[in-house]
Order: structure tokens, then C-alpha cells, then sequence
């Protein structure tokens, strides 16, 4: 432990560091995990970040050690490493890959909305990347089969292209702002299909819940509930700005000359642009609500409730859970 200074042998490597009861905390600490540049990171790198952390945990840190590599050990820990089970998270699953995955995306869906075939295979491509991305971050203490994960993929995909094909057809003789609008409408009844689809398992079985000393006190399925319904309100929250305002900026430039003779550039713009809006909107969006998210006993299934009463009394009032991202 030789080298080490006082400060690093108290630091407690799983303590937020900014206060995750307030918006600004949460955002700041998203915006650090959520950082795309951790997506060009080796796995070799992230593994040794990983060994760092646990080090810390263990109170076996290599002497020499740094405040700074900790923290950014950490960061690199959050980015790639799912909190539930300690697995290292597919590449494309990570909410750091949403910048450049959304963006990309999301540009050519706001570009390539008026004719039929071209919005069934961008919607398709989107619920894709977005049912990766629910399986990749829901809550690991809850599996899910082969058949469930078929089921919500294929539920939610349709869900989205009948929304899309359904206004596109019925927007051909409406103003065009509104027909620019068509995809995030099904972006959004999309996700209130495929997240809770995807997590089905947690709504079944119901999650963990624990005390504030993180003691498992039982599973609730209300509990899932409210973790996957503020889940669904961040992902359409991540979306909206970008699908909302950017079809507003595009109707205007478009009518100047010097656009329409770039059309050609103008997928590669709408890019570049959502590209902007979820640098920023990815961390606030996840940080609408605690990732610690938390419900009154009094709120919970009458079974566990009485469980819970009957072990501690009155003393413990509020439970908590990952509600996953």
C-alpha cells in the first residue's frame, strides 16, 4: 500500500462523484459515461480499467496510484461494463454508442421519409439498434429466452412500421413539415412497445429491491414497472429534440438555393446536426431520473410489503433498484 496518499485510501471507487439527487449531478455524471469517445477504447484497456476498479474495491491498489487513473478507471468501468452483472457490454449496446449509432441513424430516417420501401428499412434499422440496446442495458438479475427476445423485437418493429407506413400515406396531402414529423411519431410508439417488451422478464418476475445499505429485502414487479415506464419517458425525451426541431431547420433551408443545389449533402447534414442535439440530449435524457431509482414501501405488492414490515417495522420506509437505462 506504499505510495499511496491518505485521500486514495479512503476513496470509495462505487460513490458518485457528483450528488445523484440533483439534475445537474446526474448529467454531469452521464455525460462522463456516456462520452463516445470510449467507444474507440480497446477491450484490452477497458479490461485493465476493470482490474483497477475491482483493486480499489479490494483495497489492494497498485502503489502509485492516481486519483485521476481511478477516476477515469471508473469511467471507462461505467462506459462499457454493465452495473448488474459485471460483463463487459457489446460494442453497439452502450449508451455510449449512442451519439455516433443515433445519429447516424436518426439522420438518414429524417432524410429518407417520403417514399414507402425507404421508411420500412430505416425504421427497421432503428428498432434494431434499439432492441440491441434495451437487451444490452436492462436489468441483468432478470434473463430473458430466446423466444421473449424474438417476440418483443419483432412486436416492436411492427409497431413502428405500421405507425410510419400508416402516416406517411396519410400525410401525403397534409403540410410537408408534418409528413417530416412521421418518424419520430414512430420512434416514440415504438419505444413504449419495445422496452417493455424487451424487459418483459423484470414485469413477470419483478426485480430486486434493497434497503439503503443495498441488503436484497425481496423482488416487485411494480417496482419494474416504474423503473421500465421512466426508461420509455428518457428514450423518447433522447429522441424528441432532434426529430422534432431538426425537421423544422431542414422545411426552411431547403427552400434557399444554395440547398437544393447540395442535395446531395443534405443526408450527411441532418447527421452531422441530430449528431449535436444527442451529445447533449443522450446524458440529460438518461438523467431525468435517478438511475437508483426508488419507491415507497407503502406503494409495493401487499406480499412484500408485509415482509418487509414484519422483518424491520416501520424503519425502512423507501426501497430501491436499478431501474437500467
Amino acid at each position: 500500500m506504499a505510495g499511496m496518499s491518505v485521500d486514495l485510501l479512503k476513496f470509495h471507487i462505487d460513490a458518485p462523484r457528483w450528488d445523484q439527487s440533483t439534475f445537474i449531478g446526474r448529467v454531469k455524471h452521464f455525460f462522463n459515461i456516456t462520452d463516445p469517445r470510449t467507444v474507440v477504447v480497446s477491450n484490452t484497456r477497458l479490461d485493465q480499467a476493470k482490474a483497477l476498479v475491482e483493486s480499489c474495491r479490494a483495497g489492494t491498489l497498485p502503489p502509485g496510484t492516481t486519483l485521476e487513473q481511478l477516476h477515469y478507471a471508473k469511467k471507462l468501468y461505467d462506459s462499457a461494463f454493465h452495473p448488474d452483472s459485471g460483463e463487459r457490454m457489446n460494442l453497439i449496446g452502450r449508451m455510449s454508442f449512442q451519439v455516433p449509432g443515433g445519429m447516424a441513424i436518426t439522420g438518414f430516417m429524417l432524410q429518407f421519409y417520403r417514399t414507402v420501401p425507404a421508411v420500412v428499412f430505416w425504421q427497421w434499422v432503428n428498432q434494431s439498434f434499439n432492441a440491441l440496446v434495451n437487451y444490452t442495458n436492462r436489468n441483468a438479475a432478470s434473463p430473458i429466452s430466446a423466444t421473449q427476445l424474438g417476440v418483443a423485437y419483432v412486436t416492436a418493429t411492427s409497431t413502428a412500421l405500421a405507425t410510419a407506413v400508416g402516416l406517411n400515406l396519410y400525410t401525403k396531402k397534409a403540410p410537408p413539415l408534418l409528413a417530416r414529423w412521421v418518424p419520430f411519431v414512430a420512434v416514440a410508439a415504438a419505444n413504449f412497445v419495445n422496452i417493455p417488451m424487451m424487459r418483459q422478464q423484470e414485469i413477470i418476475s419483478g426485480i430486486s429491491v434493497t434497503d439503503e445499505n443495498d441488503n436484497k429485502l425481496g423482488v416487485s414487479r411494480k417496482a419494474a414497472m416504474k423503473g421500465i415506464s421512466q426508461v420509455v419517458i428518457s428514450r423518447v425525451a433522447m429522441a424528441a429534440p432532434g426529430m422534432i426541431i431538426l425537421p423544422i431547420v431542414m422545411e426552411r433551408l431547403e427552400k434557399y438555393s444554395f440547398m437544393k443545389r447540395i442535395s446531395y449533402l443534405h443526408a450527411p447534414l441532418q447527421v452531422v446536426l441530430v449528431g449535436c442535439f444527442l451529445i447533449f440530449m443522450v446524458p440529460a435524457a438518461c438523467s431525468l431520473f435517478p438511475q437508483k431509482c426508488s419507491i415507497e414501501v407503502s406503494k409495493l405488492e401487499p406480499e412484500l410489503r408485509d415482509s418487509i414490515t414484519a422483518k424491520y417495522g416501520d424503519k425502512v420506509k423507501v426501497v430501491s433498484f436499478n431501474k437500467g437505462l
